[in-house]
């Protein structure tokens, strides 16, 4: 019996120590879980915040590239509205009773004979008859010669005998420069 009370002895104390064992080992299998647990949360806290991150600036980036599209789409819209209202006025300008132009080759050509003391006048085929009749009519004009007609709306461009200096008056030039300064303001007119 003696030997039996030593084998349960034994028995026992290797129970506890295996209970003992796996105690502790449950306690470290706690342990890792928890600590991967807590890295997976860490992870997955991190990879929520780029995502976010990088949703946003994607977001961003497709509201900036929609804004530059309607501003394009605004500008294209404004231009062409410009440029019609460009066309409209040079239409208006050369629908002019014939006495207004009349009247302007007639100052225009003055203006360019204060300029230069002899040359060739140029002018569309509508207004050949009156840049003639300033020609033969008026005095400062008496070095000049008409050189023919250019596909210009209107107004005279005057040149030098030699070549070497010309004056655009002609409709264009003069709308051109109208346009360049009031662009601003039409613009601000219009679309604001």
């Amino acid at each position: 019996m003696a030997l039996d009370a030593v084998v349960g002895e034994i028995r026992e104390k290797g129970q506890k120590e295996a209970a003992r064992i796996r105690s502790e080992a449950d306690a470290e299998v706690r342990a890792i879980l928890s600590s991967a647990q807590e890295k997976a949360e860490s992870i997955k806290i991190s990879v929520n915040e780029d995502v976010e991150r990088q949703t946003a600036q994607i977001s961003e980036q497709k509201v900036a590239a929609g804004n530059l599209v309607v501003k394009r789409t605004i500008l294209n819209a404004q231009k062409e509205l410009l440029d019609q209202v460009y066309k409209a006025t040079v239409a208006t300008i050369a629908d002019l009773p014939e006495a207004f132009h009349k009247k302007v080759v007639r100052e225009l050509s003055k203006r360019a004979a204060k300029e230069l003391s002899a040359g060739v006048i140029y002018c569309n085929e509508r207004d050949k008859p009156a840049v003639e009749e300033a020609l033969s009519s008026l005095k400062g004009l008496s070095g000049f010669t008409l050189g023919g007609t250019v596909d210009i709306e209107g107004g005279i461009i005057a040149e030098s005998m030699d070549g070497e200096l010309q004056l655009d008056y002609s409709y264009p030039t003069f709308l051109s420069e109208v346009w360049e300064s009031g662009l601003k303001d039409a613009s601000d007119i219009l679309f604001t």
